[in-house]
């Protein structure tokens, strides 16, 4: 039993060290572990960094097959996480169809292990998040932009209506995307980038070129301007016109030069709608 105040070192690495040197911590909590041992939570205040003013942006179209595309062409796969996910769910369905029909000790250990499995997925999705959302930022702000993305708000609900097979649902509803967005958030006010949200409307069937509607076959995107016909990846052309449209949220003054690009969009976009329509 200890009398009166004891004193205890710290064991944390160099970057809590780097966190804590020169602060005046206001508060902890000191918590226990479920294995008995002990950690420290140590509340600090620090003041975030002012967002500069810029007026270049980075347009982020946000998807399942690549997980990002930015507007300059950097993508950032999503192969590798639908193999694990899809993994994840062979062997929870596995371990599901188990825990209904072995023995009380084999189901005890099923609903662990699934309990663990769980956990696993969701601290995978997290460091998936985690990775790009900071890559994406740290790009911005040593090429001073912003970053927009699109306002996804009730998407997981408007795609649930379509007519999908139970894979490609459970593929697209378990994908923590509202997660990646929140991690932008916090880690663009930390680090003094600003972020925008643009409508989400017909920025994947447009052409960023001419504006006019085009084609959209997964990954592949083909306008129907015969002036135009601008073949090539579809979520790079919709990050583009999503920071086409960020430039005008983060500009709202306008310039000459992007007043008369988008003049020439209009004009191209009903140039000639009936002969477009006939094929």
């Amino acid at each position: 039993m200890m009398k009166g105040r004891e004193r205890f070192g710290l064991d944390i690495g160099n970057y809590q060290r780097h966190l804590l040197s020169g602060q005046n911590p206001k508060s902890a909590t000191l918590s226990k572990r479920t294995d008995g041992s002990y950690y420290l939570q140590i509340q600090l205040e620090s003041e975030p960094p002012e967002t500069e003013g810029v007026d270049r942006v980075l347009g982020v179209d946000l998807g399942r097959t690549d997980i990002a595309v930015t507007s300059e062409g950097a993508k950032y796969s999503g192969k590798q996480v639908t193999q694990v996910r899809d993994k994840f769910s062979r062997v929870r369905a596995l371990l599901q169809r188990k825990a209904s029909k072995d023995t009380r000790s084999s189901r005890r250990r099923c609903r662990q292990l699934l309990q663990r499995l769980s956990g696993r997925e969701r601290r995978f999705q997290s460091w998936v998040n985690h990775t790009i959302s900071y890559r994406l930022i740290q790009h911005s702000k040593h090429s001073h932009q912003a970053v927009v993305l699109e306002d996804l708000s009730g998407i997981r609900e408007r795609t649930n209506q379509m007519p999908r097979s139970k894979t490609e649902q459970r593929r697209s509803n378990s994908w923590a995307f509202y997660q990646l967005r929140q991690f932008l958030t916090y880690k663009g006010v930390k680090f003094g980038v600003k972020l925008y949200y643009v409508d989400p409307r017909y920025t994947s069937k447009s052409c960023h070129c001419c504006g006019v509607l085009g084609n959209r076959a997964g990954k592949k995107f083909e306008c129907l301007n015969l002036r135009c016909g601008w073949i090539g990846d579809a979520d790079l052309n919709g990050a583009i016109n999503i920071a086409k449209l960020g430039l005008i949220v983060n500009q709202p003054e306008g310039s000459g030069i992007m007043s008369c690009s988008l003049q020439n969009v209009t004009l191209r976009a009903i140039e000639s709608p009936v002969r477009l329509s006939a094929g």
